[in-house]
């Protein structure tokens, strides 16, 4: 006996596009009818003529075979729409009787065994984990596993009665598992899809394919890997199900996607010790040098350098000169990321009548190198193996592809250059009144410290080897794929680089000259790619025939990370501002002495 499956929703759409074209190709019949049948001669000579008639009697007669086939078309149209509107109310007249019956039939079934004789499973509820049910003992398919709630196992998926597919199963909550797919019927059907995995764990098996003929489903995807989950691992892709006299096995899941490895970061909570200050010299004997400042601690790990200690003063109220003790270095900032410290002030310089040059000021310290980033996680979890083929007869499933390898971290900055120490002011020239004012000379101001280079992007993890292939059935049957391996990870960025310090400016007195900017920081280098995970083995041929499967590729290699920035340059010191000494007064003239009287004549 055969029988005809009619959907009246196909035959209602077909028949709207079916209208559409009509009325599409009537217009195009109407635009060409005036061009064509009115053709005219392209000359007063009877050839012309008899050419322009054969033309425009061919348009004729074609507008005519038009008018035909527009009028098949439009019954055709018509005998849908009819056809679709008789279909729909037939369904709406016996769904009532044939639900009832139905409800009759499955009622004893449902009481006794739990589940319908007819029908499908119901689907677990959402965020529950709860498991589908199972389809009728006769026929259907198994309901689908609902999706568990955090740290809840997805529900399994209902296995099918003697007909039917198995339901899919539930994904599973962040940190918990997921559901395995339900089993094919125990004559035909396939087996459902495993579940996805939740954060860290593994995708779900798929269901086995029907005693009789099915295949087997496929399993689900393993969980990306989630800080402080399962060891910051990612899932491993479910297997395949298998197949058991006839059918094909299923094919593996994909492996979870690797964590991503972290930033870069400076920590800088703390600043080391300052130079010492210089002794202050005073004297009215030969030359007066003020002591040089000590340097700047260097910084411990992340600990900015410590200032420069000041330049001592010099005093000389004698005839000598004085000279300005030099400022400190500034101490060299602490990995990763750390300043440098300031440098120290130039000590100022006093003399009576001679010359007086003030302290240089101190080097700035250089700043550290950024930190790292972080090596991205190891790739995704490995692909799921295939599923076996039939017993008899059937191909192996397609073995999963390995997960992706997670992203390098992103290189942390570079630690900014410390500003050089200020010249002090130079000494003043000797007194008003003094015939011997002295030189007074403003040195020069610090340079500005180096700055730090930017810290590497961290390198992109290492993708998941791929699963592998189902075997073959044991007569006849191909062994299935080994899964593709996952790419790697794509490297971080490189740090960007540390800004140069900035030159000091000099102090007053004769104009000193300002102190050198420095070079900005080099960006740092992007991290290395991840290697690429390893292709799975393909599953082994039939017993009689078959071929073995093919062994999966290598993932692709992960992209280097971008290079960072060079830090900007830092910002030349102000010279500094001459004096003006004003020149001593004259002193005023001495009244004349009295004439002599003249001598006798």
């Amino acid at each position: 006996m055969s029988f005809v499956v009619v959907s009246p929703e196909v035959l209602a759409v077909a028949g709207r596009d079916l209208a559409s074209i009509g009325s599409a190709i009537s217009q195009a019949n109407v635009a060409a009818a005036v061009p064509t049948m009115g053709a005219l001669a392209a000359g007063a000579d009877e050839v012309s003529a008899a050419v322009a008639a054969v033309f425009s009697g061919h348009a004729q007669a074609y507008q005519a075979l038009g008018a035909q086939v527009a009028a098949f078309h439009d019954q055709l149209v018509t005998a849908l729409d009819a056809a679709a509107g008789k279909y729909a109310s037939a369904e709406v007249a016996n769904a009532s009787p044939l639900q009832a019956v139905l409800d009759v039939v499955n009622a004893p079934a449902q009481a006794l065994l739990g589940r319908p004789l007819i029908g499908n499973g119901d689907d677990g509820v959402a965020g529950t984990g709860q498991s589908g049910g199972d389809g009728g003992i006769l026929y259907g398919n198994g309901g689908d596993g609902g999706s568990g709630a955090f740290g809840q196992i997805g529900g399994t998926g209902g296995s099918a009665g003697l007909i039917g597919a198995g339901g899919t199963g539930g994904a599973g909550g962040a940190w918990r598992g997921r559901g395995a797919g339900g089993n094919g019927g125990w004559l035909f059907g396939q087996g459902g899809a495993g579940g996805i995995g939740g954060s860290g764990a593994a995708g779900g098996a798929g269901g086995n394919g029907g005693w009789l003929y099915g295949d087997g489903g496929a399993g689900g995807q393993g969980g990306a890997a989630a800080a402080g989950i399962g060891g910051g691992d990612p899932g491993q892709g479910g297997n395949g199900g298998n197949a058991y006299l006839f059918g094909n096995g299923g094919s593996g899941g994909q492996g979870g996607t690797g964590l991503a490895g972290a930033d870069g970061v400076n920590t800088s909570n703390d600043t080391a010790g300052p130079g010492a200050w210089g002794n202050n010299v005073t004297t009215s004997i030969g030359d007066a040098n003020g002591g040089n400042g000590g340097s700047g601690a260097d910084g411990g790990s992340g600990v900015t350098g410590g200032t420069g200690g000041v330049g001592g003063f010099a005093i000389n109220d004698g005839s000598g000169d004085a000279y300005g003790g030099f400022g400190g270095t500034g101490g060299n900032g602490g990995a990763p990321g750390a300043s440098g410290g300031d440098g120290g002030l130039g000590g100022p310089a006093v003399t009576s009548s001679g010359s007086a040059y003030a302290g240089i000021g101190g080097t700035g310290g250089n700043g550290a190198s950024g930190a790292s980033g972080g090596t991205g996680g190891t790739g995704g979890g490995g692909g799921g193996n295939g599923g076996r083929g039939g017993i008899l007869v059937g191909d192996g499933g397609i073995g999963g592809i390995g997960g992706t390898g997670g992203t390098g971290g992103t290189g942390g900055t570079g630690g900014i250059g410390a500003t050089g120490g200020a010249g002090r002011t130079g000494g003043v020239g000797g007194s008003a009144g003094s015939t011997d004012g002295g030189v007074a000379d403003a040195n020069i101001g610090g340079d500005g410290g180096i700055a730090g280079t930017g810290g590497d992007g961290g390198t992109g993890g290492v993708g998941g080897v791929g699963g592998s292939g189902g075997a073959g059935g044991l007569l006849f049957g191909n062994g299935g794929d080994g899964g593709a391996g996952g790419d790697g990870g794509v490297g971080g960025t490189g740090g960007n680089g540390g800004v140069g310090g900035d030159g000091s400016s000099s102090g007053t007195g004769a104009g000193g000259s300002g102190g050198d900017a420095t070079d900005g920081g080099t960006g740092g280098d992007g991290g290395s790619g991840g290697g690429f995970g390893t292709g799975g083995a393909g599953g082994t041929g039939g017993w009689l025939i078959g071929h073995s499967g093919t062994n999966g590729i290598g993932g692709t290699g992960g992209a280097g990370g971008a290079g960072a920035v060079g830090g900007d340059g830092g910002v030349g010191g102000d010279p500094g501002v001459g004096t003006t000494y004003n020149g001593i007064s004259g002193h005023n003239g001495v009244q004349g002495g009295t004439g002599a009287d003249g001598a006798a004549g």
